[in-house]
């Protein structure tokens, strides 16, 4: 193996994150809006397959607890996490109905459903973006390559160019982070309610 195939993976990866950029626009955008959208009472589900499960679980996370300052919790829910209702209704209704029936419990109008998907393709992602527009949520995708039908499915997609799925997954995570800073900006800019996490030294632990 030749120096430049060791370093293939680094190559491909700085070559996609250079077209990437141009998207900063969009996930600004969509983290504002989720911001107001949350702050005002609004839930935000999100579904993947395998890595982009771990995406997934990785933004709820960052909403539920913190991405870099301390600020009040936000409602999102990440549906494959649920393991005993994802194999309860993969087993009694089919694995394409694991995300849709969780959509159909949880969302409601004026929900943001975001999706991700590598390939854009999975059965179970487009029927859960058919039930939540048919509830009036807003479906967003997260995707790799377009054109695939999951950016049609919704109201708007990212569509990351990159050669293979590993690098899609690496730049999901960068819009996750991305997301993750326009949403604790605008939280921020309407009540001032994200706050620096004290100090550790400057906590004081009482003795028994």
């Amino acid at each position: 193996m030749t120096a430049l195939d060791d370093g293939r993976h680094c190559d491909e990866l700085q070559d996609a994150l250079a077209r990437f950029r141009a998207s900063a626009s969009r996930l600004e955008s969509w983290g504002s809006r989720l911001a107001d959208r949350l702050g005002h009472g609004a839930r935000l589900l999100v579904a993947g397959n395998g890595g982009s499960a771990a995406q997934a679980q990785h933004l709820t996370a960052e909403l539920v607890g913190r991405y870099r300052e301390d600020r009040p919790a936000y409602s999102a829910l990440a549906l494959h996490a649920d393991t005993s209702s994802t194999t309860a209704i993969a087993n009694d209704y089919g694995v394409q109905e694991v995300f849709a029936r969780q959509t159909r419990a949880h969302g409601r109008p004026g929900d943001i459903l975001l999706l991700m998907s590598t390939s854009g393709a999975s059965a179970n992602l487009l029927t859960a973006a058919t039930e939540a527009r048919r509830i009036g949520m807003t479906v967003w995708a997260l995707t790799g390559p377009a054109p695939n039908p999951l950016e049609a499915a919704g109201d708007e997609a990212l569509c990351v160019d990159a050669p293979v799925p590993a690098t899609v997954q690496e730049l999901h995570l960068v819009a996750v982070h991305m997301i993750c800073e326009a949403f604790d900006r605008t939280i921020a800019g309407q009540d001032g309610a994200v706050r620096q996490e004290p100090a550790l030294d400057a906590v004081r632990v009482e003795e028994a």
